[in-house]
């Protein structure tokens, strides 16, 4: 089975990447710029159709929440008509994508984890581009999953826990948000998930649950107590640690409007593919040990 993913540089293709070395049953393809540029959607199609893969994971976005709030066309290019000739490419190509979705779908208003039949409301602009890319995909493609998930981390690319061990090398105490919940959900899960599903969206031709999904870490914390969670595990591996103060999101003013609840419920997921992420601190753990481990000092930088 071969794997296209878009995006070299991003977490999740990192991960999908990694998760497939020295797998006999699967190959795993980053497509990414210049070949492959969701800003200029006009290259989509000839660069899929060059990998020619069994299956897209549609994974490359404008992930910069703050600046899209001044760059809505390039958000909305990027998110929203990219991901939407993504789907279209693989339909062309007879084959079934997978679309990384985000929480920033939710305005967070709500008590408990969002399912997936609950109510959009975004926030902001790339809330907003998010979910008009979930709408591009589903009607470009009818065999997609829309795979929405939260408050991703791992040993690739720039994310939370990188920060916090970052911040902690240079300073006695970091201020972090205590009033926004939700699941840390480790990239190297989501690859794991994705690998997982795939051979029943390829395989199995009387599949007919193609629709939107949720997939995050098991268990919930706010953001101090990640990151409290995070420097403990580094300090028990000998690494960098800090105290961590805990403040309102009004002390942490930006220009984006974040969801207070960003928990999302799993369930659907695993019902029907059989397996869920595992809890959020036994993954963190894991993550803070490898980039403890000898990758510190380069993978912190990047």
């Amino acid at each position: 089975m071969r794997l296209a993913v878009t995006g070299r540089e991003g977490q999740v293709a990192a991960s999908l990447v990694e998760a497939a070395r020295g797998r006999d049953d699967v190959e795993v393809v980053a497509v990414g710029r210049p070949a492959l540029d969701l800003a200029r959607p006009d290259t989509v199609f000839a660069a899929l159709e060059a990998a020619r893969p069994d299956l897209v994971v549609s994974a490359a976005a404008y992930t910069a929440v703050d600046q899209a709030e001044n760059e809505k066309d390039l958000a909305f290019t990027v998110n929203a008509t990219g991901a939407g000739k993504v789907a279209e490419a693989a339909a062309r190509l007879g084959v079934p994508v997978i679309h990384l979705s985000t929480d920033y779908v939710f305005d967070g208003t709500k008590d408990g984890a969002y399912v997936e039949t609950d109510p959009t409301a975004p926030l902001g602009v790339y809330g907003a581009s998010k979910l008009a890319g979930e709408e591009a995909v589903a009607a470009a493609n009818p065999r997609h999953i829309i795979l929405r998930t939260a408050w991703v981390y791992s040993p690739f690319g720039r994310n939370f826990v990188k920060t916090m061990l970052r911040l902690a090398a240079d300073r006695d105490e970091i201020s972090v948000v205590a009033d926004q919940w939700g699941n840390p959900t480790s990239a190297l899960d989501i690859a794991d998930a994705i690998l997982h599903a795939a051979p029943k969206l390829v395989d199995d031709s009387n599949f007919a649950a193609f629709g939107i999904y949720h997939l995050a870490g098991e268990g919930d914390t706010n953001w101090s107590g990640f990151a409290r969670h995070i420097l403990d595990t580094s300090r028990a591996f000998g690494g960098p640690h800090a105290k961590v103060r805990e403040i309102a999101t009004s002390d942490y003013p930006t220009k984006a409007r974040r969801p207070q609840n960003s928990r999302l419920s799993s369930a659907k997921f695993a019902g029907a593919f059989g397996c869920q992420a595992p809890g959020w601190r036994v993954s963190s753990e894991n993550v803070v040990r490898r980039l403890g481990g000898g990758e510190t000092k380069q993978a912190l930088s990047a």
